[in-house]
């Protein structure tokens, strides 16, 4: 099961239309209220057809213990599938909601939504630390299927595996730390107290569990926020993107490209789909430590892409290419890469079976320039998520090799040690059982000290030969170049979930959550006091040239101001008699205030929209994704 509680001012419901599986209801169920509320929104899976009693045990225990800390006496139960695309059969959902209800009665006001209906709602969250809360409830021995995943009791086609995955599981490593002085220390002698993210890092990579239990905080965050959702009409790993998530999830996409642009990529498109049996993506496959999806298609099997090196090389095999055009460099943002992934692992945007990754390739003459263009490329990738809002201490850096590649560049591996200066974890084997010699990637650790790469680079010896690719030197002769594979910010999705876990992390810290201002879907938000005020407020939003609303909805100015909040909205105007006197605006910095502490600032518009553009400069831009009024906005959640 799936629980989202909710603690609220009040809770509304009035039933709409009857679905296939609705059940039969009095007249008293159509519609209800309830005041000063915990409103549990619930979802009830497959895994709790196991043993339904002891979910609903379970979702009472953790029901009543939130009612204790919020000091209510009164609970809405919700049957709302949204929270999960993993459901029960209807005959088993409302056998538990029915049995909690029964639970709970007596000893609260107790109300319930009926099942299966659609419903109208409205609800008004507290919004103080223990207002919002997620709780995922598992019978004992279930199989997890987490955070939407559907588990299909099917037959399948056999999995395909490539060799590389299956050399994963038995190549022998050696883990060591290596500090900002160049020195290897064992890491079960190193003192790695003064580091915790680096610590469940480690955990994370030499335990190699991969699998969740619960759901993270960005989980909740990117459906509040109207981001991202679950999509239960599709496999398990694939999203639905509402307006202000496409909107993020595109500007990252173009920022990318355009750092890439200037750092000389060429942009190209290359297909989705590709051969198995062609002799040269089978052997690529086979060296590549990832799960293929496989189709058919005219008696031919077909795999999904799982980056672009497929269709780039085999450009780069069709090329004619100079010594004077190295390194050469190419890149696709690939919406989307493909992988199999396994269940239990996939999780919100953190693991995806389809997602949006930019991909670069760099042909170099020689190790020389490799190397060369590694540390480059290291160093683009660390610019590039800064500018997403993710630091340097918010990752932690994990570097793989071959100890022969090692041994002649130490040189290299200790100033990229250098540059983020903190220690870093290492991974080397003894022989090399992948493509590559040399990668890196930068791992961000989430509230469930989880790890998730981003960025990567990687330095290839195999792919140039594979693929017959060459160059021709300045004596005339064909020569192979080495090859690097870079993605500058990994995947989209994953920069996404990234920003969102340590929004969570931060709150909890007493910080005010944000998304930078280039990335905000909405950067100035508008409140009126009054119909009076509405002229001077288009006026104002004329003259502010940026992504900019007028909250016209008739609402509180409280309620107005608490909702931009939750909406983590930059900048928040509002305008009074004062303003309009004057020809100034009253301004709430969301970047300067503290919680429950707004940082008031009174400027004139011109002066606010020369901050935003001094905040925003260089980055990508497009317009609002809904409608400029708030009141002609839907509701996508």
């Amino acid at each position: 099961m799936q629980l989202l509680l909710i603690h609220s001012d009040y809770i509304e419901y009035e039933t709409k239309k009857q679905t296939p599986v609705a059940e039969k209801i009095e007249d008293s169920l159509k519609s209800g209220r309830l005041e000063e509320a915990l409103t549990a929104f619930m979802a009830v899976e497959s895994a709790d057809e196991t043993n339904p009693e002891e979910t609903i045990g379970k979702a009472v225990s953790e029901i009543e213990k939130v009612a204790s800390q919020v000091k209510t006496d009164r609970i809405m139960l919700y049957p709302y599938a949204h929270l999960s695309s993993d459901l029960s059969s209807p005959k088993v959902a409302v056998k538990v909601l029915k049995g909690v209800e029964a639970a709970l009665s007596g000893k609260y006001e107790v109300k319930r939504a009926p099942f299966g209906w659609y419903k109208a709602f409205k609800i008004s969250c507290k919004g103080h630390p223990l207002s919002e809360l997620s709780r995922t409830i598992l019978p004992e021995g279930a199989a997890p299927a987490v955070c939407g995943e559907k588990v299909v009791v099917a037959e399948e086609k056999e999995e395909v595996v490539s060799e590389a995955l299956k050399a994963e599981d038995t190549a022998r490593s050696y883990w060591r730390i290596l500090t900002p002085d160049g020195e290897l220390h064992e890491v079960e002698g190193f003192d790695l107290s003064p580091y915790p993210k680096l610590q469940d890092f480690v955990n994370y990579e030499i335990s190699k569990s991969r699998a969740v239990k619960e759901a993270p905080p960005h989980v909740e965050l990117m459906r509040r926020l109207e981001l991202a959702d679950y999509e239960p009409g599709s496999d398990s790993g694939n999203m639905r993107y509402y307006p202000k998530g496409r909107l993020i999830k595109s500007l990252m996409e173009n920022y990318v490209l355009d750092v890439a642009s200037e750092f000389g990529a060429m942009e190209v498109e290359t297909p989705l789909m590709y051969d198995m049996n062609h002799p040269t993506l089978k052997k690529y496959l086979d060296r590549f430590p990832a799960r293929q999806y496989s189709i058919e298609s005219d008696k031919r099997h077909m795999f999904l892409r799982f980056a672009a090196c497929f269709g780039q090389f085999l450009m780069n095999h069709d090329m004619t290419i100079s010594y004077k055009n190295l390194p050469l460099k190419m890149i696709e943002m690939t919406r989307y890469s493909f992988r199999k992934e396994q269940r239990g692992e996939l999780v919100g945007l953190r693991r995806l079976r389809a997602f949006t990754m930019p991909d670069m390739h760099s042909l170099c003459p020689d190790m020389g320039q490799a190397v060369d263009q590694f540390m480059q490329q290291y160093k683009l990738c660390i610019s590039v998520l800064e500018n997403m809002g993710i630091e340097v201490d918010d990752y932690e850096v994990a570097i793989r090799f071959t100890k022969d590649f090692y041994e002649s560049n130490r040189d290299l591996v200790n100033s990229m040690v250098k540059t983020v200066d903190k220690p870093v974890l290492v991974e080397m084997w003894d022989t090399r059982f992948f493509y590559f010699v040399l990668k890196f990637e930068f791992n961000f650790v989430d509230a469930l000290a989880k790890a998730s790469a981003l960025s990567t680079v990687q330095i290839d010896v195999e792919n140039a030969e594979r693929y017959d690719i060459s160059y021709i030197s300045p004596e005339g002769k064909a020569e192979r170049p080495t090859v690097l594979h870079c993605s500058p910010s990994g995947a989209i999705e994953r920069c996404i979930y990234a920003l969102l876990e340590k929004a969570a992390m931060e709150t909890e810290k007493g910080k005010v959550p944000m998304f930078p201002v280039w990335l905000s879907p909405t950067q100035v938000r508008i409140i009126t006091i009054s119909e009076k005020h509405m002229d001077f407020a288009e006026e104002v939003s004329k003259k502010l040239g940026c992504r900019v609303d007028i909250d016209d909805r008739e609402l509180s100015i409280g309620k107005k101001i608490r909702e931009a909040g939750r909406e983590w909205v930059p900048y928040v105007v509002v305008i009074g008699d004062t303003e309009v006197e004057e020809g100034t605006i009253n301004v709430t910095v969301r970047e300067e205030s503290e919680q429950k502490k707004p940082m008031k600032v009174q400027m004139t518009p011109e002066e606010l929209s020369g901050r935003i553009r001094a905040e925003t400069a260089g980055k990508p831009y497009k317009g609002l994704p809904l409608a400029k009024y708030l009141s002609e906005r839907p509701k996508f959640l």
